[in-house]
């Protein structure tokens, strides 16, 4: 029995370094991509992801918010899957905040080239 769910599933987050979004397209079929872990996270209700702006998560998730992200951990295999809203962050102070240097390798314009999805 677990004890402590956020902390272990925290644990288990933390671990990974990729993990699998998926969003809904316009004809109500999943889209499951794999992405590097989050770059921030809250807990385990809210979470960071950084991608291009013209990508097609991006005009997905701006079409239907309706989003779930699974992490496994392949050794034990044993996973956790989240489901919730995407949202597409907006507020440039945040989007500063979170930017780090090493992001430029992806987008050339800096920290308002891409765009960080949220999940709530």
């Amino acid at each position: 029995m677990i004890k402590n769910h956020d902390e272990t599933i925290g644990n288990l987050i933390d671990r990974q370094s990729v993990c699998f979004i998926s969003s809904v397209d316009g004809n109500g079929y999943p889209n499951t991509k794999a992405m590097l872990a989050s770059c921030k996270r809250e807990g385990i209700k809210k979470f960071y992801w950084h991608t291009n702006s013209q990508s097609l998560r991006i005009k997905q998730y701006r079409e239907n918010p309706k989003a779930c992200v699974y992490f496994c951990d392949k050794r034990f295999f044993r996973g956790v899957m989240l489901k919730g809203t995407m949202e597409v962050l907006e507020d440039k102070k945040i989007k500063k905040e979170i930017w780090k240097d090493e992001y430029s390798m992806y987008y050339k314009g800096g920290w308002d080239d891409g765009d960080f999805i949220i999940i709530r």
